[in-house]
Order: C-alpha cells, then structure tokens, then sequence
C-alpha cells in the first residue's frame, strides 16, 4: 500500500470546502433574517445564537 502525504489540498477538495463555507454563512445569514436561532461550535462546545435562542438553564423535556 503506497500512502502518501499531501500537505495542501486538491482542487476539488478546496472548492468543496469553499462551496460549504459560503453555504454554511448564506444558510446563517437567512435564519439571522427570519429571527431564527443557529447551534454553533464555539470554544468546545455548542453555543445556541439569535434572539429567539432559548436560555442554556431552560429544562429539557
């Protein structure tokens, strides 16, 4: 088996990342619009976001 190290991405590769990034911020964008709230990553953890994002202490069901 010949395993060989790239250190920068393909073409195609890139382009997907770049695809699913404008995708990822196109689709937050739109729910920051509509007052919709996000679940991000942020500092190890999931953070909920926006102005309808329930409270972190709210119990859950």
């Amino acid at each position: 088996m010949n395993i060989r190290k790239q250190d920068l991405p393909s073409q195609s590769t890139r382009q997907m990342l770049e695809t699913l990034q404008r995708l990822a911020a196109k689709t937050l964008e739109r729910k920051r619009r509509l007052g919709h709230y996000a679940v991000i990553w942020q500092d190890g953890k999931p953070v909920l976001t926006g102005e309808d994002a329930p409270s972190t202490n709210e119990s859950t069901r």
